[in-house]
């Protein structure tokens, strides 16, 4: 009987234990669902967040009259407010949230009490996220990435052209500086004939909103980090353009600011903390009177980031001083700037699934920060890419800023790549020279030399031009044979190319050279009404179309071939006016021929023997005509050869 009765004890103990984990299950569960929505603050950001992160704490910014007097509350399983933060300003707060592992998405209260008892109530959701950390795979040497400055490729909505309230109103396409209505949906639906061009990604300049007086088209000073500017579209509009391109097996690379934001940005009316932004006091004491004169502008001494010997006073001067007067320097020493930029860009990440970032102006901000960031980006997301801006013509500062490279000073940038400026002033070199032995086309051929001193060539950015500089057209002097070769050689290295739009119907900024609004200029047949068309070839050219149908060829023979994507490089020093480089993988090599020479020119191969080629019959991807490589080849024009020995 007392066995009997222990057993009965036990079994008793047991289900009354079971009975209050069910009872606790259910009392959660209610708990979590019986919420009544609400909206109750100004503003709150991010705007929402998502389970299943590595990083599992989350930082929000509250803002709203006197948020900061009042006392937080929220109550939601596997949510706990680690911290309230109060700010300089009594209209912020900063919650830091630890989402603990498994939480279930759903919506939950947070609750600001003021002392008089009065209750203001903000919903906030944690949504599941759609995809994998791993499934976020980055752009890479087998892409080819379209650069487009959105206001001016396509307008396919004329009804957001203007959009009531906002600072600068109207469009004015013979202006430059002033608003054209390109949009995000004029992307979206010419994606049949940047994919048909043989590009793999796109990367659109910023379509933030920029609500400022003046020069708002171009996107790099935003007045909002979470929202599109409605002249460009909608959220949804910039989601479908991520979903369009991914439904092609394309991909889409988001222009990101961490350095500066439009100096009509909605926190410069009501800076949370005293050291938000740089110069911050000199600014409010100065800013009735606001120009350039007034303005602390960085010093562009960028290699105060790497100089052994630089002074505080210069590196503090470039990373401090604002870009622009119109562009106010974000504060990354500023934690809770920090953590705020870092959130940012992770929230556009999962919201656009993207497949890499560009940031701009990438050595300006605190640099110990950019580690950070990027670090906690690829923390995340382990097969993503992102790239920076370094406009230095120094092979050592391009290397020093990519990820894995061993610098002296111990930094590690977490930067899977960097811009090739480098490689792109000396291809100009290269074409605009005479030849001889110092100059013309071995300034390309001692340049790729400096491949040794990168730790990733393949995965660093390289480009004839972009949107801040010349066209290559008119870098090259008009030469549409030198632009053809500088082009196909770029497209040849290993790198990852970036075209930017127009470059492949010969635009050209001749009647302004430098200029930024000229240099921008209007993609032909984006507007309703264009009597000349670049997506059907209606009122080009012969040169634009002949430039046309041979980047596009060049461009579609790249997407399968393995060779330029991963193949071994070799290259041999120009020798007559020429230069040849090789790419090979496997049974597929691809010779790539630069040649200068205006008359027939037959050069000895015999040189070449360690290639192994002699004998094989070799494709011209261009003309499609083939050749048997002997001893010698004979090259009629000026111009690029591009030959494989994948003949089908």
């Amino acid at each position: 009987m007392k066995k009997l009765s222990l057993v009965i004890t036990f079994f008793s103990i047991v289900l009354m234990w079971s009975c209050k984990e069910k009872a606790d299950s259910t009392t959660t569960e209610t708990e979590d669902k019986a919420i009544v929505e609400a909206n109750d603050i100004d503003k709150i950001e991010p705007p929402f967040w998502w389970t299943g992160f590595k990083n599992k704490s989350l930082q929000l910014l509250v803002k709203h009259p006197n948020i900061g007097n009042t006392k937080v509350e929220i109550s939601k399983s596997g949510i706990t407010l680690k911290e309230v933060h109060k700010a300089d300003s009594p209209n912020y707060l900063f919650l830091d949230l630890e989402i603990a592992e498994g939480v279930k998405p759903g919506k939950f209260n947070i609750v600001f009490k003021e002392e008089g008892g009065t209750e203001l109530t903000q919903t906030y959701e944690l949504k599941a996220r759609e995809k994998s950390a791993e499934d976020y795979v980055g752009f890479n040497s087998s892409d080819a990435i379209y650069l487009i400055t959105p206001d001016r490729f396509a307008n396919a909505n004329p009804d957001n052209d203007e959009v009531e309230g906002l600072l600068q109103q109207g469009i004015n396409r013979t202006d430059g500086y002033k608003r054209h209505g390109g949009d995000i949906q004029g992307i979206t639906e010419h994606l049949d004939y940047i994919d048909e061009m043989g590009f793999t990604a796109v990367w659109p300049c910023p379509v933030l909103i920029n609500d400022m007086p003046s020069g708002s088209y171009h996107g790099y000073a935003m007045t909002d980090f979470y929202k599109v500017d409605p002249r460009f579209g909608t959220l949804n509009e910039y989601k479908e353009l991520a979903n369009q391109l991914h439904n092609r097996d394309m991909k889409l690379i988001m222009d990101q600011v961490a350095n500066h934001c439009g100096l009509e940005h909605w926190w410069m009316k009501d800076l949370p903390f005293k050291d938000w932004i740089n110069y911050q006091e000199h600014y409010e004491e100065n800013k009735d009177n606001w120009n350039r004169e007034t303005t602390l502008m960085s010093n562009h001494r960028r290699t105060t980031n790497q100089d052994p010997y630089a002074s505080e006073a210069d590196y503090e001067g470039m990373s401090q001083g604002w870009f622009v007067p119109s562009m106010p320097d974000l504060n990354q020493k500023n934690p809770f700037m920090a953590k705020y930029i870092i959130q940012n860009s992770i929230w556009w990440v999962e919201v656009l699934g993207l497949d890499g970032i560009r940031q701009d102006t990438y050595p300006y901000p605190d640099k110990g920060f950019m580690s950070d960031w990027a670090g906690a980006i690829m923390t995340e997301y382990p097969n993503f890419s992102i790239v920076g801006e370094e406009w230095s013509l120094n092979p050592l500062l391009i290397a020093y800023w990519q990820e894995g490279h061993v610098n002296k000073d111990g930094y590690d940038s977490n930067l899977t790549s960097s811009m090739d400026f480098a490689m792109q002033a000396k291809l100009v070199e290269a074409l605009n020279e005479d030849e001889s032995w110092n100059n013309g086309l071995v300034k390309i051929y001692e340049g790729l030399s400096n491949d040794f001193a990168y730790t990733a060539p393949d995965k660093i950015m390289a480009f004839p031009d972009n949107h801040d500089m010349s066209r290559i057209f008119t870098q090259l002097k008009g030469d549409a044979t030198n632009t053809k070769m500088a082009l196909s050689y770029l497209l040849m290295l290993p790198r990852i190319p970036q075209i930017y739009y127009g470059t492949e119907i010969l635009m050209d900024d001749f009647d302004k050279p430098g200029d930024h609004g000229l240099i921008r200029t209007d993609f032909p047949g984006g507007w309703q009404g264009d009597t000349v068309n670049a997506f059907t070839g209606e009122g080009l050219t012969s040169d634009q179309k002949e430039m046309q149908s041979f980047l596009k060829t060049v461009l579609n023979y790249r997407k399968t071939s393995e060779a330029i994507h991963k193949g071994k490089t070799k290259h041999f020093a120009p020798f007559q006016g020429t230069y040849f480089l090789y790419r090979t993988n496997g049974d597929e090599t691809v010779v790539h021929i630069m040649n200068k020479n205006d008359e027939p020119i037959e050069i000895d191969l015999k040189y070449h023997e360690e290639m192994g080629l002699k004998g094989k019959t070799l494709k011209n991807i261009i003309t499609g005509e083939t050749l048997s490589w002997e001893d010698s080849i004979k090259l009629n024009k000026k111009g690029s050869y591009i030959y494989t020995t994948k003949i089908k």
